[in-house]
């Protein structure tokens, strides 16, 4: 080698070794502004040498590592390893944390693909994996990593509506009931009053100790059982105690006892509650209250007036972060409205119309015949919970007041727009049958008048009566589970109502034909259809309570409407008190006895 390349070689070694001096002299810099951009991903934890070393060693080459991770997951979860692809899918999010796609995907792939691959028989197990999904978008994706990005909104909304608010999955009924039993304890008297307090509570563990009254309540559970000592643990021990005394020192339900009817008390309850509803199931109570102001049922006997949502409901949680996220997608500059934040926009208002159709939520006691393990036994009754959905006319406005606004957002979008209309045609005919059959004809007649400004036709030009008995029919031809249900629950109500004003040819015509609908159902879908419909005599009773706890009718007709089935149809009377018995009962155990209704 001659000179001349001697020395250029060696000035080009002295060149390499001095810019990757100075680059490392400038990599504490650039971490920091990285960490101050929020640039930097979380740490790995709990995954093996083998998958850091490659991660390290392929550098730009990561993707290709997580394409690997995610072909193998996806096989683990086709051999039915659902715990490794459970696993795989997290190192896959923690490798590329800032792809909203990939959370979206693996929350979808846990509740949907892998929750179906679960045998019904094992509703538990299918549970956890729907958990799962909505969990990691939840609390890791959104929480954790603070992704702001409205399609992991959408899907955490999606989950709740559809997965678990829904009826597509065979054991939906009981993806309902746990979510239910779960946040019942939180919602307390689930009023307006409730939710101000929820709202107004303390946020953080340090400022609700500083209050005097609480902090003698906080010391006596101290002293009374070690499990409160870790005061970050304290809250959910509390709760669980309230639920559960018999897992603590009895001396510390003593001190509940004890503090009972006080101010203390009372404070922290309230902040318990607020603060478990936070940390755990990520809702601001604050949001809460103003969905509860702009989106909850109307109070018939003030219509300017929102009663709280039933936040045990799928529905109202798909409301919540649909609303989230279309906030996010808001505060975005020169933002284009796309795909993305328009299905959004029609999760929120899906979900107002699963709550008319589908928005009161009652949990009932209902007896199952368990057989014996000795054959010389008699099968031995077993008491089961169970949910019933049942339809709430007061969810129409908060329904139709937010599709107005939409069809007013997405005026300039033909394809939306008129999407947008024809669901919304469809809903105004459905929703004047069910005024029109629970007894509310000048609401019908309303939603009729609106129909016929909005959506001109020749079949809007009869008298309302006519319309409502054609739709009627036109029903009774392609009528499924949601729709059986309201028609019958529908028509009891009007039975009812002709029934307490004499009307009896009426009222006996409506209760036939309810029965006519529920045995129609019953036999042309029996071998198709997912779940029966409920035992017709518990539909009259649910009925019934609706008729009773509506304030549109006046105190005297419904209490008289008790004393005329009492007197003349003491057969129908002993059924309804057979089941009031029931409820009574299931009341009486329930430490927060309350019916949503």
């Amino acid at each position: 080698m001659r000179l001349r390349d001697r020395i250029i070689f060696f000035l080009c070694i002295v060149l390499v070794v001095g810019l990757l001096i100075g680059a490392g002299v400038q990599l504490d810099s650039i971490n920091r502004r990285r960490e101050e951009m929020g640039l930097i991903i979380d740490k790995p934890e709990n995954i093996p040498p083998s998958l850091i070393f490659a991660t390290v060693a392929t550098g730009a080459f990561r993707g290709l590592v997580v394409d690997a991770l995610w072909m193998r997951a996806d096989r683990l979860k086709e051999e039915g390893q659902f715990f490794d692809a459970k696993q795989l899918a997290e190192w896959i999010t923690t490798l590329q944390p800032r792809f909203a796609s990939v959370w979206e995907f693996h929350a979808w792939n846990m509740a949907y693909n892998i929750s179906v691959a679960i045998p019904a028989t094992q509703p538990d197990q299918r549970w956890q994996w729907v958990k799962n999904g909505y969990e990691l978008l939840r609390d890791k994706a959104i929480d954790k990593q603070k992704l702001k990005n409205i399609t992991l909104y959408r899907e955490l909304a999606r989950i709740f509506q559809h997965k678990i608010g829904g009826v597509s999955d065979d054991v939906h009924k009981y993806y309902k009931l746990q979510f239910a039993l779960a946040l019942e304890p939180l919602l307390g008297p689930a009023d307006e009053q409730y939710f101000e307090a929820l709202a107004e509570a303390p946020v953080g563990w340090r400022e609700i100790a500083k209050d005097p009254n609480v902090a003698s309540l906080i010391n006596a559970l101290k002293s009374a059982d070690s499990a409160f000592a870790d005061d970050g643990a304290f809250v959910s021990n509390y709760l669980s105690l309230r639920q559960n005394p018999g897992r603590f020192n009895p001396v510390a339900f003593k001190t509940i006892d004890d503090f009972r009817g006080t101010e203390g008390l009372e404070r922290f309850d309230i902040f318990a509650k607020a603060y478990q509803l936070r940390k755990v199931w990520k809702l601001e109570p604050v949001l809460m209250r103003d969905l509860n102001k702009n989106y909850g049922p109307i109070d018939f006997s003030d219509p300017n007036r929102h009663l709280p949502l039933d936040w045990r409901h799928p529905d109202s949680h798909a409301i919540y972060w649909g609303v989230k996220g279309l906030q996010i997608a808001a505060k975005e500059q020169d933002r284009e409205i796309g795909m993305t934040e328009t299905n959004t926009d029609r999760i929120v208002f899906h979900s107002l119309q699963n709550l008319f159709r589908n928005g009161k939520m009652f949990i009932y006691d209902v007896p199952l015949q368990a057989p014996s393990q000795d054959s010389s036994q008699e099968p031995q009754m077993q008491i089961i919970k169970e949910v019933f959905l049942r339809m709430d006319l007061r969810m129409f406005e908060p329904y139709n007041k937010c599709v107005l606004a939409n069809l007013e957002k997405y005026k300039e979008d033909e394809s939306s727009y008129g999407s947008l209309q024809n669901g919304h045609r469809n809903m105004l005919k459905n929703a004047l049958l069910s005024f029109y059959q629970s007894g509310h004809e000048r609401q019908a007649r309303k939603i009729y008048n609106q129909l016929r400004e909005l959506y001109p036709s020749e079949d809007f030009k009869v008298p309302l009566v006519v319309f409502a008995r054609r739709r009627m029919l036109e029903e009774l031809e392609t009528i499924g589970i949601n729709d059986a249900k309201e028609q019958i629950i529908s028509l009891l109500r009007e039975s009812y109502f002709r029934y307490a004003l004499r009307d009896d040819n009426e009222a006996s015509g409506r209760e036939k034909l309810a029965d006519e609908i529920h045995n129609y159902y019953q036999g042309k879908y029996r071998d198709e259809n997912r779940i029966d419909l409920p035992d017709f005599k518990l539909l009259r009773y649910f009925a019934l309570l609706d008729f009773l706890n509506d304030r549109q009718y006046p105190p005297n007709l419904r209490g008289s409407l008790l004393g005329r089935i009492k007197v003349e149809r003491p057969e129908l009377f002993k059924q309804l008190e057979t089941e009031e018995e029931k409820l009574r009962k299931q009341l009486e155990q329930s430490e927060q006895p309350r019916a949503y209704y």
